[in-house]
């Protein structure tokens, strides 16, 4: 018979997801700019590269701390593994902590009223960030896993950024692609956030479309017979 958590562990967490949040966002940004230094700057660039070295792993010890405390709070246990599932993923490939945007934007909003956006300019602000972020990330990790692989197409920061554009707007030039396991591995996942994403804006872009002609609509005086 599994244990429930306590009643107060749903609001514990709860309370530490507010406060921890926002400075765990600023953390990933730094370590994404620790990352992205490692991977553009040259490899003679001394101390720099030792320096941002420490950045990341400093930083991800940051997230893995925040994980180990939200396991307890949660009073899950084990299945917090399974039930936090993207938790469990940021912490493994931090790149993807974009994915979290959603919970950064809440825990700004609670020091407000209400929200500053209405929900489809939230929908599109979110996903349209996630997707600068995520796209930066992936063009990152492409770049490093191709840049020497024999027979590669993806030679330079650049390439790596238009394959990542174009793979997030679903257009796929094929001109640029990955040829290693991993780097194919990276745009898979980056296909499947570019459907998931490109949904999200036009399904929310319509329907604000539709509102907005419903509005009009209601405010148009009846035609007289």
């Amino acid at each position: 018979m599994s244990q429930c958590p306590a009643p107060e562990a749903p609001a514990r967490l709860t309370r530490w997801e507010q406060r921890t949040e926002l400075p765990l966002f600023a953390a990933s940004l730094l370590f994404l700019a620790g990352y992205a230094f490692r991977v553009l700057a040259p490899h003679d660039a001394q101390p720099w590269h030792d320096l941002s070295l420490i950045l990341v792993w400093s930083t991800w010890l940051m997230f893995l701390a925040d994980y180990v405390v939200r396991l307890r709070l949660s009073g899950l246990g084990a299945r917090f593994v399974g039930v936090r599932w993207l938790d469990t993923l940021v912490l493994l490939l931090p790149l993807l902590r974009p994915l979290r945007m959603v919970k950064v934007y809440s825990a700004v909003q609670q020091r407000h009223d209400r929200p500053r956006l209405n929900l489809y300019a939230r929908v599109m602000s979110y996903a349209s960030l996630s997707a600068v972020l995520l796209g930066f990330s992936a063009s990152l990790a492409v770049y490093r896993l191709e840049r020497d692989a024999p027979g590669a197409s993806i030679r330079t920061f650049g390439d790596a950024l238009w394959w990542a554009c174009a793979t997030l707007s679903t257009v796929g030039y094929g001109d640029a692609a990955p040829v290693t396991f991993w780097g194919r591995t990276v745009a898979a996942g980056l296909m499947a956030c570019g459907l998931a994403l490109l949904g999200a804006v036009t399904g929310s872009f319509s329907s604000w479309l539709i509102q907005v002609f419903t509005r009009e609509d209601e405010k148009r005086p009846p035609e007289r017979g």
